[in-house]
């Protein structure tokens, strides 16, 4: 049998640690060999059913047992996979297919159907996989230029403006194997899980496989629950978003998470005041933490979270961060400049259009997006962002996606995305149209149209009605 090291990662912590606690969900308590165990009974089904090396795969299921040996089946037969959300809405799903040509899709019928047949139900102990061919004929590979893909993402959840990332199995261990030099994770520690594992899985849930660290999925990112679950399960990582940890912040109970050593806030940006408000509750620093999905987990703020919890960190063992020129050139400390990027499990290439790694770095640097400085030790601050990706409770929106839905309304001529604070959630999404000629519109059936067709952190929730909209010297749309 072909060796797919990303699936023998289950396979070894099977061995390793059979009965310790690999996942806490609402099933129950599940160790490594039981998942291990029905992983690979799934990893039989699927390739007698035809999944096989050269296809790509969509995994779509909760949170919980269910999407962890999903994930692992299916790149355990040689397939690419992509990690799904099953709060994807049916014309998000239809625009991936057109996108990325994934052969199949198999989901634990949590949510709608993704697709209109359905080939095969799959019975597990707790539920069942169905799974859908979408039609693409099993003789065109998925991503041939890449060997041994694993993982297919698009950044903003779906296609989007994104090129979509693929990262091989090499790539996965490498990252992986970096990301613990500064996590520190084994099979003492249980990781507190409140993210989406579709938009949160290669860095983070197979870290957590690889090391035998226990994972303690929350029901809901409700704080009286995440301060049970941490105490029931003794959790010892917090890994959340901005959203989760100011409603921790805004608890008003007095129950104290004992047993936490660290709490590591990704995805966003978070406010000074949540961090400072979160320590004054519970007496235990924020961490800010970078990662980004075409390098992994190269930035960590373990060691400076008291002094400067707003910074994302210091550069973890194996990676080069520096701020660089618009030439790519490392700038003086303290100056502010683009994010550049060097180490181990970097992406391989870009599905659309088909685009090594190497034709995309930059004297060997990825570029981030994002503009940044550097103290002279080393201490890493994101200033902003410079590009136009919106963040939504640590999850990208890409404005053009949204425009895109709301021009399919005839009444409106063209329309506007941004972004507006809010007490909870951090950001929520607006959107600004120019209505044709004559036009009448009723601003909640709008909203509505858009619920329907956008996963619901996409959906914009206020509309304005404007005569014109900016546009720059070149013809382009104007954003704020």
């Amino acid at each position: 049998m072909k060796i797919w090291p990303v699936y023998e990662i289950l396979k070894a912590a099977a061995l390793q640690w059979p009965d310790h606690a690999a996942v806490y969900d609402e099933h129950g308590s599940m160790s490594f060999q039981e998942l291990f165990t029905e992983a690979e009974e799934l990893r039989k089904q699927l390739i007698g059913i035809g999944i096989k090396e050269g296809m790509g795969i969509g995994v779509m299921a909760a949170n919980g047992r269910n999407f962890i040996m999903g994930i692992f089946a299916a790149v355990g037969t040689g397939a690419a996979v992509m990690p799904m959300s099953p709060q994807l809405k049916k014309a998000e799903i239809d625009d991936i297919l057109q996108d990325a040509k994934l052969h199949a899709i198999i989901d634990d019928r949590t949510a709608s159907q993704p697709l209109d047949t359905v080939d095969t139900v799959i019975p597990m102990k707790n539920g069942s996989f169905r799974l859908g061919f979408t039609g693409v004929n099993e003789s065109v590979a998925f991503a041939p230029f890449v060997d041994q893909p694993a993982f297919i993402r698009f950044t903003s959840g779906t296609t989007g403006k994104s090129k979509g990332v693929i990262v091989s199995h090499r790539s996965v261990l490498d990252r992986i194997e970096g990301a613990n030099k500064g996590l520190e994770l084994g099979p003492g520690d249980t990781v507190i899980w409140v993210l989406p594992m579709a938009y949160h899985f290669m860095v983070s849930i197979i870290l957590y496989v690889r090391f035998g660290t226990a994972i303690a999925v929350a029901k809901d990112f409700l704080a009286k629950n995440i301060i049970e679950i941490t105490n029931q399960h003794k959790g010892t990582l917090l890994y959340a978003s901005p959203v989760q940890i100011r409603l921790l912040a805004n608890d008003t109970g007095t129950a104290q998470m004992p047993s936490l050593k660290k709490v590591i806030s990704t995805s966003a940006a978070i406010a000074l005041d949540v961090c400072k408000a979160f320590k004054q509750r519970f007496k235990l620093d924020v961490s800010q933490a970078y990662g980004i999905i075409e390098i992994g987990l190269p930035i960590l703020n373990y060691t400076k979270s008291t002094e400067h919890p707003e910074a994302v960190g210091y550069a973890q063992p194996g990676y080069t961060v520096d701020i660089l020129d618009e030439n790519n050139n490392p700038l003086p400390n303290g100056e502010i400049g683009n994010l550049g990027i060097k180490g181990p499990g970097m992406f391989d290439a870009y599905l659309l259009p088909p685009t090594p790694s190497k034709d995309v770095l930059q004297n060997g640097y990825f570029l981030t997006a994002d503009f940044a400085s550097k103290t002279e030790d080393g201490l890493i601050k994101v200033e902003g962002r410079s590009k136009s990706v919106i963040n939504i409770s640590g999850l990208k929106v890409f404005p053009e996606e949204v425009e895109a839905v709301l021009e399919m309304i005839p009444e409106i001529k063209q329309a506007r995305i941004s972004s507006s604070p809010h007490p909870l959630l951090g950001q929520i999404i607006e959107a600004e149209v120019v209505l044709n000629d004559g036009a009448k519109l009723d601003v909640e059936d709008v909203l509505t149209w858009c619920k329907k067709r956008l996963s619901a952190f996409k959906a914009p929730q206020r509309l304005k009605i404007v005569e014109s909209l900016p546009m720059t010297g070149t013809g382009k749309l104007q954003r704020h």
